[in-house]
């Protein structure tokens, strides 16, 4: 439940269309479909859709339009890009002298009331409508959506003309003036709706000698979109560090900060990186979307076995699970599956993280600041001293944090954490090799779960085929009785962008530590040969769960290959 839902929930009630009953079984309802409240309720029978959106223009003061009956012409229409009609849902429906009336559907984003007013020319007045209706009037005045953000950059390309003279001699009330330009701040705004509306993960702005890319990693693959005019370089990174209260006059040192913004109702955090170059400042923005991320194992996309035996390393009172891989393959995400599973009212969890990615209602959360000296160790003595039942630390980078969270386990605490290693034995070697002693290893370490993220095939354009001998040994996989086994990919559509995938899910290789194991850790055994053991004893390795996924039509055997 967000903030906009629980509002409109307590003003259905207080406007007595609905009982407070009637909200508890809406929500708890919603939380099972996912639908939206709105939704919900009226699914539900319990309001009428015209009642609820006159309760709404009360409250706001808005009055409410039916567009049916409203003529609008192809002038007022064009007072509006297309990229922020359709991002915000809204319509522009009649202009008087300076004042322009926009319908909306959602009043309760108060961030996208404000955008209107600083990035339009005109006086803005409000009008509330249903949401259907402004997205058909939208089909009808703008057609089928099409990529027409490169329309927009060109036109904000040609207001905008810095002279490379300035640039080169901008101080910082010139780069100030420059980032607060109602082009610029129009412009990167619809750079990060565009962003967010593909589900993008990261957003990068590179300078080159003769151009400024704009590339959006989604489902980690990287797409380069529509480029800036080269000259709008320093104007939109100094917008960017203006939002994340960066530095704008130093442009000689890497800086990190973030930012917080609400767009299409949705609250947005992005964590900013400026790295110096040649050309210019290189920025990436890491987008943490909540609302894209769900926290609970059911959509780890784990094989259910393998589910009950992690829930069963989590749910011991003491010991060590670690969850490794490389950079970007999920590895926050399931720790967080685990200690929302964890999180009960008889239990005390502390983390320590570099950042805090995602807020956890009920669970402390500490960010690493190596700046000041709160490292990962010395957050983690003082976290023993707090009585806490279960730990996670973001990452055992060094020996002092390995022997410290060895200890910890020790003393009855379950400790949860992570490390950079390519598969689940390379792991325990990787402990081993930082100075953790194997006998306090075998005392502790339970278990290591090693992950990848595969690309889903998209389900709009998925079709089946045969493969041959030849396209399976390409792919570097072992594929026993290939016979006439069906393998599946996607064609491309718009639904995908014509890349044939949609979404990620995880593959998986669960290390237990059992005697057998434990033997060969004391003997400090190779990786290769502890994860030999392992698959005797019945350890599916990531390709094999890959492979898995390939047959029952989720993913790619490209895919499998890439990542395994």
């Amino acid at each position: 439940m967000n903030y906009e839902e629980k509002m409109l929930g307590d003003l259905l009630v207080s406007a007595k269309l609905i009982s407070e009953e009637q909200l508890e079984e809406a929500f708890k309802t919603e939380q099972e479909s996912g639908r939206g409240l709105e939704s919900t309720l009226l699914s539900l029978g319990y309001v009428q859709e015209q009642d609820v959106l006159q309760c709404i223009g009360s409250q706001f003061g808005m009055e409410v339009v039916n567009l049916e009956n409203i003529s609008i012409t192809r002038e007022i229409v064009e007072k509006i890009e297309e990229p922020m009609v359709r991002a915000y849902n809204i319509l522009p429906i009649f202009l008087s002298d300076n004042l322009l009336t926009i319908a909306i559907s959602n009043p309760f984003n108060t961030n996208m009331l404000d955008d209107l007013k600083f990035m339009l020319e005109y006086e803005v007045k409000t009008v509330l409508c249903k949401k259907e209706e402004i997205e058909h009037k939208i089909v009808e005045y703008y057609g089928l959506e099409e990529g027409s953000i490169s329309n927009l950059i060109n036109k904000i390309g040609e207001e905008l003309e810095f002279a490379e003279d300035e640039i080169a001699v901008s101080d910082i009330n010139n780069l100030e003036k420059m980032a607060n330009e109602a082009p610029v701040v129009k412009l990167l705004n619809l750079i990060l709706i565009q962003a967010i509306k593909d589900k993008a993960s990261d957003i990068h702005l590179e300078p080159f000698e003769s151009e400024f890319k704009v590339r959006y990693r989604v489902d980690g693959a990287l797409y380069e979109m529509v480029p800036p005019p080269k000259h709008l370089a320093l104007a939109i990174t100094s917008r960017v560090k203006v939002m994340a209260s960066l530095d704008i006059a130093e442009r000689r040192l890497p800086q990190d900060g973030r930012i917080q913004v609400n767009i299409e109702g949705k609250n947005i955090d992005l964590r900013v990186s400026t790295l110096p170059t040649a050309f210019g400042e290189s920025v990436v923005m890491r987008v943490l979307d909540r609302s894209n991320i769900s926290l609970d194992f059911k959509d780890l996309g784990m094989p259910e076995k393998l589910t009950k035996r992690v829930r069963g390393f989590i749910n011991k009172p003491h010991g060590i699970f670690v969850v490794t891989g490389p950079t970007g393959s999920g590895k926050t995400t399931t720790l967080y599956a685990c200690l929302k599973e964890l999180n009960t009212i008889d239990a005390k969890i502390i983390t320590t993280e570099d950042p805090v990615e995602y807020d956890l209602d009920g669970i402390m959360q500490i960010p690493i600041n190596d700046a000041i000296g709160l490292t990962f160790s010395r957050c983690l003595r003082a976290i023993l001293r707090q009585d806490p039942d279960r730990i996670m630390v973001g990452e055992i980078r060094d020996i002092e944090t390995a022997e410290i969270s060895i200890q910890a386990s020790l003393t009855g605490h379950l400790v949860l954490s992570t490390l950079h290693t390519n598969d689940a034995p390379g792991s325990v070697t990787r402990l081993i090799d930082m100075g953790a002693e194997p006998y306090l290893l075998n005392s502790t370490l339970q278990a290591v779960l090693a992950q990848r993220l595969v690309r889903k095939i998209c389900k709009e354009c998925k079709e089946d085929y045969t493969p041959t001998l030849e396209m399976v040994t390409k792919a570097g996989l072992y594929v026993p009785d290939l016979g006439e086994k069906k393998f599946y990919y996607g064609k491309g559509c718009k639904a995908c962008n014509n890349t044939g995938y949609a979404g990620r899910t995880g593959i998986y290789e669960l290390l237990e530590v059992t005697d057998e194991i434990k033997k060969l850790i004391m003997k400090k055994s190779t990786a290769v040969s502890i994860k030999h053991k392992a698959i005797e004893c019945g350890m599916f390795t990531l390709e094999e769960d890959g492979l898995n996924r390939v047959l029952a039509g989720i993913t790619t055997l490209e895919e499998v290959s890439r990542e395994t």
